[in-house]
């Protein structure tokens, strides 16, 4: 089968190959892959800069498909059944995270697509407990981005709390920051989604959705705008889902005192210079999320087919796998939206 192949660690080192297709065990799932998107980690891990993955390794997690063959201690899943699949390959399963069901802190977890083959191929094989059939009204093309809003749901809905009228403020119009937007919405917070000039086409999908203000940063003054809409309290939370220390920084001094920052964005490199002196005077709340967990996923599926949150919509371009490059290319030079693979 084709598969997209992290040959080595270092910048690039990426082939399109043939390898043998996978053969799975009596306790997992075999699933052509419908879509796979691209998340910024794989880009992260084709740069280099990710060091959890274990090369060589097909990249790839966020995806759907059809089932195309169970193990024999598989229950409630058939050949057919339309699925997407959590990222979780592996977990101890005696650790106190594991205990808890915080899988995605379990030390010993391997998740697909970085220590076990991913998504980017004609199939992948995943973990009996991983998979989710797909409601009849949730499309493969919507289910393949199940994962990022599961991100995005862990974040907004299990790490903190949206309260009625708050006034929220996300940085990044990327594709998570698009679908944190929309929880947020949901919720019934007032949301303030700040960027770039370059993220133009970005704003406009984020106001078809429903977002109430968005902000370019290097055309508009963000801290007069926040001061106005919060008379001058500064936002009752921020989502940083930029990996932009920049926005870090801003975002403490625009949140009111005793508010909350959310963590969603990865950065380049792991020590930056962080405004601590705000986060001390201003009692802040400071909160990494990192991931998803199963009860995440269930949240996120609940969203989609509620249809309190589009996935959908922030598909900008669908390329073959032949095509990768292009792809990748694309989602490095900040253009497009949401890149997906389509094996």
């Amino acid at each position: 089968m084709k598969a997209l192949l992290k040959k080595e660690n270092g910048y690039g080192n990426m082939e399109l190959v043939d390898i043998d297709e996978p053969i799975i065990n009596s306790d997992q799932v075999k699933i052509k892959v419908a879509y796979s998107g691209i998340c910024g980690s794989d880009i992260h891990s084709y740069k280099g800069e990710y060091k959890n993955i274990r090369p060589p390794i097909v990249l790839g997690h966020e995806f759907s498909g059809v089932v195309v063959e169970v193990g024999s201690n598989v229950e409630g899943i058939k050949v057919g059944d339309r699925v997407t699949s959590e990222t979780t390959f592996y977990v101890c399963g005696v650790c106190d995270y594991c205990k808890s069901g915080d899988y995605n802190l379990c030390p010993y977890r391997k998740g697909i697509g970085t220590q076990v083959n991913g998504s980017f191929a004609e199939y992948v094989t995943v973990r009996k407990e991983s998979v989710h059939v797909l409601p009849d009204s949730i499309d493969l093309l919507s289910a393949s981005l199940t994962e990022p809003l599961a991100c995005a749901a862990h974040a907004t809905l299990e790490k903190t709390n949206i309260e009625l009228g708050d006034i929220v403020l996300i940085f990044g119009p990327g594709p998570i920051g698009l679908l944190t937007a929309q929880i947020v919405k949901a919720r019934g917070a007032y949301v303030i989604l700040a960027g770039l000039t370059k993220d133009k086409d970005r704003f406009k999908v984020a106001l078809e959705l429903g977002i109430d203000k968005t902000v370019d940063i290097q055309q508009e003054n963000l801290e007069d705008i926040v001061k106005e809409l919060t008379n001058g309290y500064g936002v009752d939370k921020v989502f940083e889902c930029s990996g932009s220390i920049k926005a870090v920084n801003s975002g403490l001094s625009l949140l009111r005192k005793k508010g909350t920052i959310i963590q969603v964005g990865l950065f380049a490199k792991s020590f930056n210079e962080l405004d601590l002196e705000k986060i001390i005077q201003k009692e802040i709340c400071y909160i990494g999320s990192r991931s998803q967990k199963p009860s995440s996923w269930k949240l996120a599926l609940y969203l989609l087919e509620t249809g309190k949150v589009n996935t959908k919509a922030i598909i900008s371009d669908i390329y073959s796998l032949d095509d990768w490059a292009k792809g990748f290319e694309k989602v490095m030079n900040g253009e497009g939206l949401k890149i997906v693979l389509k094996p």
